[in-house]
């Protein structure tokens, strides 16, 4: 499936990158996300599981209490294109609904479990009005818990404007992807670099497309 689906980044201006992460929420390691971007005052985005929100609905309140963005992961986490049709739109539109019942407001980006998807999952997204959002520092695998140096080293690669950041809060131990956002965090704070929602950083950009 052509990237033209997907956006991994904006083209942006402003000195801004979005953090995001995937699979939670977690009873561990999100508050701990959400402190690291509470002390400098960031945003990120969370693409949450559906099953793991209504696990953990409080979490999910104090992601939205504190501004942070929350995009549709689907329902359970499914690869997608094993899925028929039917049963991948069941799949995003329940996490939908969860989304709009636990937060009372719609989810406007999604990313696909493992980045499967075909053009039957693209025309499902485009029918819910989502934008697929990627993510340029894949070869972070911070989901295989590669060690800290690892994912800080391979992130700093894609540092630049308009940047958007893909690590876990959920699924696994995270720790090292705890300790790893803290250190980029401070260091892109440093830089000088805004801590921005996805649906923020694509305000970023003079391309309407977004």
């Amino acid at each position: 499936m052509s990237n033209t689906n997907i956006i991994h980044e904006i083209p942006a201006k402003q000195k801004a990158v979005a953090f995001t992460f995937d699979d939670g929420p977690h009873p561990i390691y999100t508050p701990q996300i959400l402190e690291i971007f509470k002390e400098v005052s960031g945003k990120a985005t969370f693409y949450m599981i559906g099953k793991h929100m209504l696990e953990h609905p409080e979490i999910v309140n104090n992601v939205v209490e504190q501004s942070h963005e929350i995009g549709n992961h689907t329902y359970s986490h499914p690869f997608l294109t094993k899925l028929s049709k039917d049963d991948c739109k069941e799949e995003i539109k329940e996490s939908d609904s969860i989304i709009k019942k636990l937060t009372g407001q719609r989810a406007a980006t999604f990313r696909p479990p493992y980045f499967d998807f075909n053009e039957d999952t693209v025309s499902i997204v485009q029918d819910f009005s989502y934008k697929m959002i990627g993510a340029v520092n894949m070869d972070a695998v911070d989901w295989e818990q590669p060690g800290v140096n690892h994912i800080v080293t391979k992130s700093r690669n894609h540092i630049r404007n308009g940047s958007i950041f893909l690590f876990h809060d959920g699924l696994g131990d995270r720790s090292q992807t705890v300790e790893a956002v803290r250190i980029l965090v401070k260091e892109l704070v440093d830089e000088g670099y805004q801590l921005v929602t996805v649906s923020e950083l694509m305000q970023f950009t003079e391309n309407k497309s977004y």
